[in-house]
């Protein structure tokens, strides 16, 4: 038996040479699934994306998932991509071992958390406010500029890295301090500023929105102090008092500290991601 994609809608294209299309998994011609392709707006239109693949329960276990696969891998390339993205829920652990099986790489996870109806205390003698404005403006260039980096260090070319980061900012920050639903805190030690935590909305689920923190970090040389723990505190308080009952967060593979920290606080994986060179 043949396992094919056919086409279930017309080609969706963007002037910026972004594309998408569902397409529906036959054999021999019988419909037994379906699969989502697009180009990511974010990385931009080299980077695919794989998403929505399912096979119907009563053809899996036939392999017919990992021809699918590779087929969106042929279309993708037919694109122009040069790499390939895929998020896989983390209790599909059938789809996981596929992916590692078919030579995806963990880049990073999405965690989330549900929240209590009480906000957490704060550790006593913690210091935080708002972010000035003057330190957004110098902290603005330095997070995108870390952020890029991030996924350069991951594989990621240096000018889609830098348009991720680029467009990451541009599309959850749009009016820097300003902007609806957004908060960056700092923490304080000793008159200095040692960390901050951007806080925002997601859209986590189709139709379901959560606190979401976009950037965490504590500098280097006020680390192993409970900074951390204290600025993702703060962060599920401010969820709370904005009325939400879940924080989610996206975390690089191999920040083995932060992912403990986040685990000790009650986030779980929601969703790994991994990423695949088309050759």
């Amino acid at each position: 038996m043949t396992t094919t994609l056919r086409p279930a809608e017309p080609l969706q294209q963007t002037p910026d040479g972004g594309r998408s299309r569902a397409y529906d998994v036959c054999v021999n011609s019988r419909r037994v699934g379906s699969v989502r392709l697009s180009t990511d707006p974010g990385f931009g239109a080299a980077s695919g994306v794989i998403e929505g693949l399912g096979i119907d329960e009563r053809d899996r276990r036939r392999g017919r998932g990992t021809v699918a696969a590779l087929a969106s891998e042929e279309v993708l390339r037919g694109w122009g991509c040069a790499e390939v993205q895929i998020s896989v829920p983390a209790d599909a652990e059938a789809a996981l071992r596929m992916a590692v099986a078919l030579g995806y790489t963990e880049r990073s996870r999405n965690m989330v958390k549900e929240l209590g109806a009480e906000p957490p205390a704060l550790p006593g003698g913690a210091e935080v406010r708002p972010m000035t404005e003057a330190e957004f403006t110098v902290w603005d260039e330095r997070a995108k500029a870390l952020y890029a980096q991030s996924w350069i260090d991951r594989g990621v070319p240096e000018d889609q890295a830098r348009a991720k980061a680029e467009d990451s900012h541009r599309r959850y920050l749009p009016q820097g301090l300003a902007s609806p639903g957004v908060a960056i805190h700092v923490i304080v030690e000793d008159g200095e500023v040692a960390g901050h935590v951007w806080t925002g909305r997601i859209e986590l689920e189709p139709g379901r929105w959560a606190a979401f923190v976009y950037d965490i970090e504590v500098d280097e040389a006020h680390r192993g102090r409970g900074h951390g723990r204290t600025l993702m505190l703060l962060a599920e308080r401010v969820a709370l008092e904005a009325g939400d009952d879940r924080l989610g967060l996206h975390v690089f593979a191999g920040n083995t500290p932060a992912i403990r920290l986040y685990e000790s606080l009650g986030f779980r994986t929601t969703y790994v991601n991994s990423a695949k060179t088309l050759l």
